[in-house]
């Protein structure tokens, strides 16, 4: 097991990765404030993994209480989140009742939406499956559902005081989750770690072969980026942003086929296209860097061709996003491989000819 820490002061937490880690009842204990925990899944992950993270909890003196929920980006919605709160309330858990997010990127969001309002906040702990979940959207504290018109626009900041990723949970994950995985972990070489860009190239085939040793190391460097960039600016106030590489451009993806066609990591992959593009038409990346970026997300085996929506429903659905500001879109651009800035100085006719160009 390897331990990194998020560097948040008092609220500063650890994430333990490692192999078998479900069984470890001892690494949860410590963050519990009683011994009463409400576990929440899905209906995909629940079967292979509830009991084996529940019953160890269980001999150790904890009270379980399963929430399941149905599998799949298109039940990141109001409607599901209120599931969990009957559950709560139903089984009436009290503010020291943590929550357990086991599951990917949807579950902990949403669990950790739930936690973040319920009593008006109780103690939450991710147990990531997916390798997106185990990179990403598990380490930071963003939670949140997706509404008609934007995805993650109703949400708040709660950091979790745990963070438990088991990679032996990745065994059962269908490849397109692998992939889609792999775009947040390409994405974090791109922004701030050339070096790391650089071991991708040379190490992609042994992550899809699902090799541990490679994996682990994958795992262990995504979330050393990922905690470091938090630590410094936990409310994405600045530096924060850049993870969104590709993001606002893969929202607008999500939202415009509708949640769940594309995986979330797919859409940032195509998303990550689009930017690469643009940065080229402004200059800063030479077409040697994008063909190598292109190449890498294809070695991942995600998609380099955006879907075509067309260029007005792009702008149309870009203009929901978060990080607008006075009307302004603001993108994540590559100066380099390795540098990224957050920026809505750019020419809108050269937005419009990237999109235009992958709608030819």
């Amino acid at each position: 097991m390897q331990t990194l820490h998020v560097a948040l002061g008092e609220r500063s937490y650890p994430i333990h990765i490692g192999q078998d880690l479900l069984a470890r009842a001892d690494l949860i204990l410590p963050h519990l404030d009683r011994k009463r925990v409400a576990v929440v899944t899905n209906t995909t992950v629940g079967p292979l993994y509830l009991e084996a993270l529940c019953e160890p909890l269980r001999q150790a003196g904890v009270a379980v209480v399963p929430i399941v929920l149905p599998d799949g980006e298109q039940y990141k919605n109001a409607e599901t989140l209120g599931k969990i709160y009957d559950a709560l309330l139903e089984q009436r858990c009290e503010r020291g009742t943590a929550l357990v997010a086991l599951g990917g990127g949807v579950v902990g969001d949403m669990a950790g939406f739930a936690a973040a309002t319920y009593q008006r906040g109780v103690p939450f702990i991710q147990v990531p499956t997916t390798l997106l979940a185990q990179v990403d959207s598990s380490v930071g504290g963003k939670t949140g559902i997706n509404h008609p018109l934007g995805k993650n626009m109703i949400g708040a900041f709660w950091q979790p005081r745990l963070v438990l990723a088991d990679t032996a949970t990745l065994a059962t994950l269908p490849d397109r989750e692998l992939s889609a995985g792999l775009a947040e972990v390409i994405k974090y070489g791109l922004i701030r770690d050339a070096e790391f860009f650089r071991w991708l190239e040379q190490n992609m085939t042994r992550l899809m072969a699902r090799e541990a040793e490679a994996l682990a190391y994958a795992i262990r460097r995504s979330c050393e980026n990922k905690a470091a960039v938090v630590a410094a600016d936990e409310r994405e106030s600045g530096e924060r942003a850049l993870l969104n590489l590709g993001h606002t451009f893969g929202h607008a993806i999500e939202a415009g086929l509708g949640y769940g066609s594309w995986l979330h990591g797919e859409a940032v992959a195509a998303g990550i296209v689009l930017a690469a593009d643009l940065s080229r038409r402004m200059g800063w990346l030479s077409m040697a860097d994008t063909h190598r970026i292109t190449s890498l997300l294809q070695a991942a085996g995600l998609p380099t061709a955006p879907p075509k929506l067309g260029t007005d429903t792009y702008l149309d659905l870009m203009g929901l996003d978060k990080k607008v500001a006075d009307g302004k879109i603001r993108l994540i651009l590559l100066q380099s491989i390795g540098k990224a800035v957050c920026t809505a100085d750019y020419p809108a006719a050269q937005l419009r000819a990237t999109l235009d160009a992958f709608h030819a």
